[in-house]
């Protein structure tokens, strides 16, 4: 890709950027949410048409009508947001659109089989007859890899992977990794596009840069430092860097515990999570530590009523309540901003107005609107809190990078003026200053009294923010940790496996 140029109404999304991709080679993809990644792979695979600048495939000049034009030369995609049909089995989403035929009928049997196979070279015995949604968003995300894996199972010349590592615990990140340098040893050349700077160093050969639209330049990966990667990234010398990791740390200071503000006693859910207690006080951030699928999540959505607890109770101030539905405990002052963004999160063919004043509409109910005044004021207030990118209201919110997209979401919450803000891995798929934007931002909400509830995979994010951090296991709350200069990774790493080193 040379000079590529893409213009939006009133955004030049990319100025003359370069990308070049060889056979048999781990590409990484690297900037800051709204950088112009994801136009970048949208113009490769035919998404979007070009301004300016060519593509060449093999040395010939090519032009995608479409994605699926692009899928016919070889070039297939894995987005970060799972694009699948929940309510479609396994098998079928693996082959949707190619399932063997014959006379017309689709040949289940060879379906299944199939799958099986593109299942099997990640490592995954899955039951392929399930229903996708019956699997986790981490295993969701494999099964998107190897649909995309039979798309360029014959001809692959490039595999695009946008945040694939996302949804994915350690042990599923080396499957895949695993699979890369297969693929990478069959010719394949691959785009890894992740915000896991030490995956990146792990698995990619070399590295394009992009800032605000620009090429910032081609590296070997082996040859530029992680610290100057971020200074390309985000165009902020290291100092600047460590004062903004340093802030949220300072806020962490031991806080005053009375009452507590909200109260688990006993509480659980069959299936979900085994009783526990737990109390969160005012000015408190309570990280929740623990592998995928040990019931963090399943824990944030009882506190919050999204899901409905069949033994204990909910206090808040002291005083049963009970929680049967979100509104319930917005009523409360209970807030929660989900993991999957999504599908549980913003509404992307919305603006950016109608998405910050969702929640704030819901809790009046629909026959007290929002003037629009009002609106507007409140919407300014937290584009220019948030730093929210582009700064336009009327912006569709699907047309917004990644970062942005969660900054809209926890908007949409702070506005409601919660007294507990549940959220769940706020930070995950955005880039680096974000990530610290945000980290900044949840800490500033604890110093001023709001309670925090904060769910994350990176045990370091956890550590730097929280008061205290709860462990849990196999969908059990295990220990409560206080935090402290001698907690580290390692003793929660260590808690989070059983005691073992």
């Amino acid at each position: 890709m040379t000079g590529i140029r893409k213009v939006f109404p009133g955004v030049v999304a990319l100025d003359g950027v370069d990308l070049r991709l060889r056979a048999g080679e781990v590409h990484a993809l690297m900037g800051e949410n709204g950088a112009g990644k994801s136009t970048l792979i949208k113009v490769l695979t035919g998404v979007y048409d070009i301004d300016g600048g060519e593509v060449r495939l093999g040395g010939q000049a090519v032009d995608f009508g479409g994605p699926l034009q692009a899928q016919q030369a070889g070039i297939s995609t894995v987005y970060q947001e799972v694009n699948l049909c929940s309510n479609l089995s396994v098998a079928e989403n693996i082959l949707l659109g190619r399932e063997p035929r014959r006379l017309g009928r689709i040949r289940w049997g060879e379906t299944r089989r199939r799958a099986r196979e593109l299942l099997a070279r990640l490592d995954l015995d899955l039951d392929v007859t399930a229903p996708l949604s019956t699997y986790s968003i981490a295993v969701q995300q494999m099964v998107a890899i190897a649909r995309s894996l039979s798309t360029t199972d014959i001809d692959a010349k490039v595999l695009i992977l946008d945040e694939p590592t996302s949804s994915l615990d350690a042990s599923e990140v080396a499957q895949l990794f695993t699979v890369i340098r297969r693929l990478k040893q069959e010719g394949v050349a691959i785009v890894f596009v992740s915000h896991f700077l030490d995956q990146v160093y792990e698995i990619a050969d070399r590295m394009t840069v992009l800032r605000n639209g620009r090429l910032v330049g081609e590296y070997r990966t082996a040859e530029l430092p992680q610290v100057q990667l971020v200074a390309r990234m985000i165009g902020k010398e290291l100092a600047t860097l460590e004062d903004l990791e340093q802030q949220p740390r300072e806020a962490t200071a031991q806080i005053e515990r009375g009452q507590p503000l909200v109260e688990a006693d006993d509480l659980g859910r069959k299936g979900g999570i085994a009783p526990f207690g737990l109390r969160i006080h005012a000015g408190e951030i309570v990280g929740l530590a623990g592998l995928l699928g040990s019931g963090r999540t399943e824990l944030a959505r009882l506190l919050f009523g999204a899901d409905r607890a069949d033994q204990g109770r909910i206090l808040v101030d002291g005083e049963p309540v009970t929680l049967r539905t979100p509104r319930a405990a917005m009523a409360r002052g209970i807030a929660f901003s989900s993991e999957n963004r999504r599908t549980e999160g913003v509404v992307g063919e919305l603006s950016v107005r109608d998405n910050i004043i969702l929640a704030l509409q819901a809790s009046r109910g629909w026959l007290r609107p929002i003037s629009r005044r009002r609106a507007d004021e409140l919407v300014e207030k937290y584009l220019k809190a948030l730093q929210i990118r582009p700064a336009d209201p009327d912006r569709r919110v699907r047309d917004l990078s990644g970062g942005n997209q969660q900054k809209v979401l926890l908007a949409r919450w702070l506005i409601t003026e919660p007294r507990l803000f549940i959220v769940d891995e706020p930070t995950r798929g955005i880039d680096v200053g974000a990530k610290a934007e945000i980290q900044r931002l949840i800490a500033e909400l604890a110093s001023g009294g709001m309670a925090v509830l904060f769910v994350s995979a990176e045990l370091e994010e956890v550590l730097r923010l929280s008061h205290k951090i709860e462990i849990l296991r196999d969908r059990r709350l295990v220990e409560e940790l206080e935090n402290s200069e001698l907690l580290d990774a390692d003793r929660i790493m260590q808690t989070i496996a059983g005691g073992t080193a």
